[in-house]
C-alpha cells in the first residue's frame, strides 16, 4: 500500500510524504523530537495546567508526585503518574534523577519543568538531554548565564541594555567593597549573586551598617543558594517592577509578548500581576521591549522567559534579572496576546519556528491576576496552612482560574502556599478590575485565611485604580485594619455556611427517618 511514495516535503511544520495517484493514503513522517508522552516534574497548578494543554494536543501526560500529593488532582488528571519520594521537595520534586529514571522507564519523550523545583536547574537541564529526553525549556547554557546576576549583566552589557550603576563582579573584600558603595552613592542594595525571591538582599542607608549587612547578605545567600557571592548596586528606592515576556526558537526568532506589572509584593514577592502596565508609554513599551529581546539574544535564548526591568518615576528604565522559566503570572499575557504560552513552549521544544513577528502580536484589552494564597494578611501575611472546608471557584465571562485544589483538600504545609490564580480580563483596565473584584465576591473559600480580602482591597484602592503605585504599595497603604470589614463579612459567611450545613444534616436525617416508616418508599425501593 506504501510503495511509491515520494520525497518528503515541508508542510505545516510536518513532513509530508506524498504518494502516487495510485496510493490512497498520505504518510505523514513525524520530525525526530515529535513527543508523544510528557513528563511534568512539578505539582499542583502548574502541573495541571500543562498537562491540559498537552491533552489538547493530543500528547499522554505522566506526573510525578510526593506521598503528600497521592490524592492531589494533578495526579489523577494524568496518563500516568508515579511515586518519588516522601513530602519534603528534597526528598521528591528535587531529585532530578529519579526523575529521569522514571521518564526513561515510562518511555517519556519531553519533561516539562513547571516553575519552581527543578525549573532554572542547569545542571537537571543537561542531565536531562544527556539522556536523549527533550527538556522543555530554554539550554542549560543559558540557564548558567543568566541564573548568575552578574554573568546575567555581564553578557547584556554588550547589547547597551540600561543597567543600575553597580559592581560588574562579586565582592570579596569588604574595605574595597565600601569604596566603590560610597562611589556610587548611598543608599545601595547588596543582592546574592545566586536565586531570588529577595533572600540575600539587604538596603543599606550609611555607611556605618555596611559591614554587618553584607555579612547577613553573604550568609543568607550560602544558605539560601549554596553561595555567598554578592554584588552591590545603586538602590531604586519606590520602583515599579515590571518585566517583558519573551519567545525564542530554534532557529533565531525572538520575539517579545509586551510586559506585566509585578509592583504589588510582599516580602519581594508578588501578589498581583497585571498586563499591560498602566504606567509605560509606547514609546517606552518600545524600548523596553527591544532591550527585553536584546537579553534574550545575548545568551542564545530558546523557549518562554521572563526579563525583568526596575522602572523609576521618570520611566527610566533598568535590567534587573532574566528568568529562564515559565511564570507564575503568565496567564495575564496569554489573555491579552490570545496565545497559549505552555503550546509554545512545547512547539518550541519540537524545534517548529514560532511562526509570527513581532509586528504581528498586538496588545488586546487588560488582565490581572491575583495569587490566592493560604496566607493571613492581617498578621503580615504568614503561612495558614489547614483543610478547605468550602472551596467554589468564580465563574463567568472573562474570568479564569488556575488551581489544583477541591472542597475538603489539606494545604500541604511542605510546599508553596499558593492555592491559586485568580485571572480576570476586561476590554479595558478598568473593567478588569471590575471584574476581579466581583470574582474575589463569588469566590467561596473557608477553613482557612487566604489573600482574597488583600486581593479586594488593592482593587478598591485609589492609587491602584489611577494607576499611581510602585513596590512600596503595601508599605504604604496597607493596614491590616483595612481587613476588618471585609473579615466581618467572611465570618458571617462562614456562620452563614454552617448553618446551612446542620440544617441540611438535620433535614436528611428526617427524611431517613421518614423513608425508613414508609411502606411505600419501601417497596419502590424494592
Amino acid at each position: 500500500m506504501y510503495k511509491n511514495v515520494l520525497k518528503p516535503y515541508k508542510f505545516n511544520k510536518m513532513l509530508v510524504a506524498k504518494s502516487n495517484r495510485n496510493t490512497q493514503k498520505t504518510i505523514y513522517i513525524c520530525p525526530p523530537n515529535f513527543m508523544k508522552k510528557i513528563l511534568i516534574a512539578n505539582r499542583g497548578e502548574i502541573a495541571l495546567r500543562v498537562m491540559r494543554t498537552a491533552k489538547e494536543m493530543g500528547i499522554k501526560t505522566v506526573a510525578v508526585f510526593s506521598e503528600a500529593d497521592r490524592k492531589a488532582l494533578h495526579v489523577r488528571y494524568a496518563d500516568e503518574a508515579v511515586c518519588i519520594g516522601p513530602p519534603p521537595s528534597n526528598q521528591s520534586y528535587l531529585l532530578g534523577d529519579k526523575i529521569i529514571e522514571v521518564a526513561l522507564q515510562l518511555g517519556v519523550d519531553g519533561i516539562h519543568p513547571g516553575y519552581g523545583f527543578l525549573s532554572e536547574n542547569a545542571h537537571f537541564a543537561r542531565k536531562v538531554k544527556e539522556a536523549g529526553i527533550t527538556f522543555i525549556g530554554p539550554s542549560a547554557e543559558s540557564m548558567e548565564l543568566m541564573g548568575g546576576k552578574i554573568s546575567a549583566k555581564n553578557a547584556v552589557a554588550k547589547f547597551n541594555v540600561p543597567m543600575v550603576p553597580g559592581t560588574k563582579d562579586a565582592l570579596t573584600d569588604v574595605n574595597d567593597a565600601k569604596k566603590i558603595a560610597a562611589e556610587i552613592g548611598y543608599p545601595i542594595l547588596i543582592k546574592a549573586s545566586a536565586g531570588g525571591g529577595g533572600k540575600g538582599m539587604r538596603v543599606v542607608v550609611v555607611e556605618s551598617e555596611f559591614e554587618e549587612q553584607i555579612k547577613l547578605a553573604q550568609s543568607e545567600a550560602k544558605s539560601a543558594f549554596g553561595d555567598d557571592a554578592v554584588f552591590i548596586e545603586k538602590y531604586v528606592g519606590a520602583p515599579r517592577h515590571i518585566e517583558f515576556q519573551i519567545l525564542g526558537d530554534t532557529h533565531g526568532n525572538i520575539v517579545h509578548l509586551f510586559e506585566r506589572e509585578c509592583s504589588i509584593q510582599r516580602r519581594h514577592q508578588k501578589l498581583v500581576e497585571e498586563a499591560p502596565s498602566s504606567c509605560l508609554t509606547e514609546e517606552v513599551r518600545q524600548k523596553m521591549g527591544e532591550a527585553a529581546v536584546n537579553v534574550a539574544k545575548a545568551c542564545n535564548y530558546v523557549g518562554a522567559g521572563t526579563v525583568e526591568f526596575l522602572v523609576d518615576d521618570q520611566l527610566n528604565f533598568y535590567f534587573l534579572e532574566m528568568n529562564t522559566r515559565l511564570q507564575v503570572e503568565h496567564p495575564v499575557t496569554e489573555q491579552i496576546v490570545n496565545l497559549d504560552l505552555v503550546k509554545e513552549q512545547i512547539r518550541i521544544a519540537r524545534g517548529e519556528t514560532l511562526g509570527y513577528a513581532q509586528s504581528d502580536l498586538k496588545i488586546n484589552g487588560h488582565a490581572i491576576e491575583l495569587r490566592v494564597c493560604a496566607e493571613d494578611p492581617a498578621n503580615n501575611f504568614l503561612p495558614d496552612i489547614g483543610r478547605l472546608n468550602t472551596y467554589k471557584t468564580p465563574q463567568g465571562y472573562g474570568v479564569r482560574v488556575d488551581d489544583s485544589f477541591e472542597a475538603g483538600m489539606e494545604i500541604p504545609i511542605q510546599y508553596d502556599p499558593m492555592i491559586a490564580k485568580l485571572i480576570t480580563f476586561g476590554k479595558d483596565r478598568e473593567e478588569a478590575i471590575k471584574r476581579m473584584i466581583r470574582a474575589i465576591d463569588d469566590y467561596q473559600l473557608t477553613g482557612i485565611e487566604t489573600t482574597l480580602p488583600f486581593g479586594k482591597f488593592v482593587m478598591k484602592h485609589e492609587a491602584f485604580i489611577s494607576g499611581n503605585f510602585d513596590t512600596k504599595f503595601i508599605e504604604k497603604h496597607f493596614n491590616p485594619k483595612n481587613l476588618k470589614e471585609l473579615n466581618n463579612y467572611n465570618e458571617a459567611y462562614a456562620f452563614a455556611a454552617g448553618e446551612l450545613f446542620f440544617a441540611n444534616e438535620a433535614n436528611s436525617k428526617q427524611q431517613a427517618l421518614v423513608e425508613k416508616n414508609s411502606n411505600w418508599l419501601q417497596n419502590r425501593k424494592a
